[in-house]
């Protein structure tokens, strides 16, 4: 029996698709899904968030799904979504999704009907895709000879010149080695872009300005593309600086019909990696906008393209664009596509592999409002290293408490206890947001990350949260260099300003009192004989004391004007008439010589989301104890709020999460802040003769030997974490003492690599 929307929305807990398939309602009035036949069983040969995407559309037309899955997926949310799961082999992909085999194998023996490859792994593919049509099964998407030719980036550019689409300049032809790459980069001039041949996602791509850069660059996009693709072919283009990345989504079917849908932006990147995507652009005009809709379709057509798939541009200062690649499958940032149109774009693939028509033409194309996708990633986001371990909490945002009207859907692939490991893309999920118009989706987009709870391993929302606070981020001034012109050195936490640091040290200071009320009322005989709750104390003066919570960010932090007080005092008074038993939630907060505040309260003892409002009060100050440096309030706002998230105690306070970067905050009595002065500081140990594995992962060269003496800077080993390639240098100018480590190991994240002389 077909499934019907309304139970698809009730069964979708993993995602929030209510704004989407009411979009997808009003556009389609006519229940199709009654009349087209599609098929009995669809297996998905992929893993993570992409999987459970795709068999919530499959359920919802109907379709029995198949999940594969590798050791490291037993118990992965996609293998308990499907109808039927099959393993595939070892955790490595080579010998499980890449394994064309182990899924065939799959296919045949559950007798699915249709593969749907999601993204990465096997969808672009040609060999695995003739080995379906060989064995009489559907492949939802385009047929192996368009795979090729524009999977092949040297194949897929004649091909656009002969179509008519704008292209980069570079060397038409695989560079055989690093010889010849410095030959072509003196011809074309740098800076150039070194790029796999095969494949896309930002695997085997590497920017080059200088002759040691490029040699260095082709080594290891050579060894990334092999390693991801299985193919180590690469080309070399130049590099357009400043140039935005804007990609145009095109959908084709086998009756000749053909069209555009509204570009995405996809210019925040992170070693060539989108990281935040949008739709429509700010940078497009409407004829800017049609003649890369057109180039796009024109492209398509001259391959004979089925299916959806997307043309990527760059796009200079004056517009002017110029084909990048094609991608021949379904894109990770599909989901802010349909926000805006109310397509569901795997139900168009399926429907096209059914041999149904689209139902669209090109002047029907909805484009309702603006949306914006965030990729969450698993990884440090200073230095982009992946992070593995398990979620021993997980909680996705809903914005039902908010006065938002934007909507939020979260795309992910992992649960409350999912192990992240070092064999797989470290992306943990896509959250998106849709707003009628750009600011909306940006603020709604800023609440949803405030309450993205994630806990177990290290993950990018503090870098996702300030790129969009960014003042050029608002205005739309964006690029692919966008990341390092703003955190040339690396991203080192949110900058304090007068309103983020009364909001910080104001939540810290009442959850202090909360606290204390809390745990006074477990103490007390009220809530067995029912007698009216008396609070412990009514005042409480403290002093704050901040640092960020990562090592790498404490003492770089910075704060707007003259700089962040070392420490605040905080005085605190409960406000009797909004008292519950056990849990008030109105209080007067000074901080330093500043005005008094009323501060509002909104944490449950079992929640991590605080919710904090301030206001101004009439009410008189308290006197303050302690000489302590003063809180800037000339730009604090009399009347805000803000979404924080409590992180669990410390010896001397407890952990915030404020505008996505986590603070270890003490909270002290005025003696203690002042005695603490005089407390020696532990002297960290000196680790300059040791290299350590940033990150955990697979040895994939070691480059020098015991007695070698090397130079500062130089490459020691090449650590593949995540389908990345990851280079160790020498800290220092030295001789090798001892190496710890061969090509083939498993490296934890601080194990250490090898030792330097002292």
């Amino acid at each position: 029996m077909l499934r019907s929307l309304a139970s698809f929305s009730r069964e979708g807990s993993l995602y929030c698709w209510r704004s989407c398939l009411a979009a997808t309602r009003a556009l389609h009035t006519t229940p199709l899904y009654q009349t087209e036949q599609y098929f009995d069983k669809l297996l998905v040969a992929n893993r993570g968030e992409i999987a459970c995407r795709v068999m919530r559309t499959a359920r919802k037309l109907g379709i029995r799904t198949v999940a594969v899955y590798s050791d490291a997926d037993v118990n992965s949310p996609h293998v308990r979504l499907a109808d039927e799961a099959v393993h595939i082999g070892p955790a490595p992909i080579s010998q499980s999704y890449l394994n064309v085999d182990r899924i065939l194998d799959a296919v045949a023996t559950t007798g699915a009907q249709a593969v749907h490859p999601g993204y990465g792994f096997l969808s672009e593919n040609p060999v695995f895709v003739s080995a379906l049509q060989n064995a009489g099964v559907v492949f939802i998407g385009p047929g192996p000879g368009a795979i090729a030719a524009m999977g092949d980036k040297v194949q897929s550019k004649r091909i656009a010149i002969q179509a008519g689409v704008t292209t980069i300049p570079g060397f038409d032809g695989v560079v055989r080695d690093s010889a010849q790459a410095l030959a072509v980069a003196c011809a074309i001039g740098y800076p150039v872009m070194i790029k796999a041949s095969a494949g896309g996602g930002g695997k085997g791509m590497r920017v080059a300005r200088t002759d040691r850069e490029l040699r260095e660059g082709f080594k290891l996009a050579a060894t990334e593309s092999q390693s991801s693709f299985g193919d180590g072919r690469l080309l070399i283009e130049k590099f357009i600086e400043r140039s935005r990345h804007i990609e145009v989504q095109v959908l084709a079917d086998t009756h000749g019909h053909m069209l555009y849908l509204p570009e995405r932006e996809c210019s925040v990147q992170r070693r060539n990696q989108k990281l935040i995507e949008e739709t429509p652009s700010t940078h497009l005009d409407e004829p800017t906008r049609r003649a890369m809709g057109q180039q796009a379709v024109a492209l398509a057509r001259g391959v004979g393209y089925v299916s959806a798939g997307t043309v990527e541009f760059l796009v200079d200062a004056d517009r002017n664009f110029y084909f990048l690649e094609m991608n021949t499958r379904l894109q990770v940032e599909h989901p802010i596509t349909e926000y805006v149109t109310g397509l569901d774009l795997v139900e168009e693939m399926i429907r096209v592999a059914a041999g149904y028509p689209l139902r669209l033409t090109q002047a029907a194309v909805p484009q309702r409002g603006w949306a914006i996708e965030a990729r969450v990633y698993a990884e440090d986001p200073a230095t982009y290293l992946s992070s593995t371990g398990t979620l021993h909490r997980y909680q996705e945002p809903t914005l039902a408490a908010t006065k938002l009207s934007g909507a939020v859907r979260c795309d992910a692939g992992v649960v409350e206890g999912s192990e992240i490991s070092i064999h797989y893309d470290s992306l943990l999920s896509k959250l998106c947001a849709h707003g009628q118009d750009r600011t909306e989706a940006i603020a709604t987009l800023c609440q949803a990350l405030d309450r993205y709870v994630i806990r177990g391993v290290t993950h990018n929302i503090p870098l996702l949260r300030d790129v969009l606070n960014r003042t050029d981020f608002r205005s739309g001034k964006l690029s692919t260099d966008f990341l390092a012109r703003h955190y040339p050195h690396g991203f080192r936490g949110h900058i304090l300003n007068a309103t983020s640091w009364f909001e910080l040290a104001a939540t810290a200071a009442v959850v202090h009192a909360t606290q204390e009320i809390r745990n006074a009322t477990l103490t007390t005989s009220a809530s067995a004989t029912g007698k009216r709750f008396i609070p412990p104390r009514t005042t409480w003066q403290v002093v704050i004391r901040w640092s960020a919570s990562s090592k790498r960010i404490e003492d770089e932090v910075s704060y707007d004007n003259d700089g962040p007080p070392a420490s605040t005092c905080a005085c605190v008074q409960l406000i009797q008439d909004h008292v519950t038993f056990g849990c008030p939630n109105a209080f007067t907060v000074t901080l330093g010589d500043g005005p008094a505040r009323r501060v509002t309260l909104n944490w449950a003892i079992e929640s991590p989301i605080v919710e904090m409002t301030y206001q101004p009060t009439h009410g008189r100050s308290l006197d303050t104890e302690a000489a302590v440096e003063t809180t800037p309030t000339n730009t604090v706002p009399d009347i805000g709020a803000a979404t924080l998230q409590y992180l669990g105690p410390s010896p001397l306070g407890f952990g915030l999460q404020h505008l996505g970067t986590p603070w270890d905050l003490q909270v002290l009595l005025p003696l203690q802040a002042h005695l603490i002065c005089h407390m020696k500081q532990r002297v960290p140990q000196n680790l300059g003769t040791v290299v350590q594995s940033p990150m955990p992962g697979r040895v994939i060269s070691v480059n020098v030997i015991g007695g070698e003496t090397v130079a500062k800077g130089e490459e020691l080993v090449v650590v593949e974490a995540m389908k990345m390639q990851n280079v160790l240098r020498a800290p220092r100018a030295g001789k090798v003492k001892a190496v710890h480590v061969k090509a083939g190991d498993i490296v934890a994240t601080q194990a250490a690599i090898m030792e330097l002389e002292e």
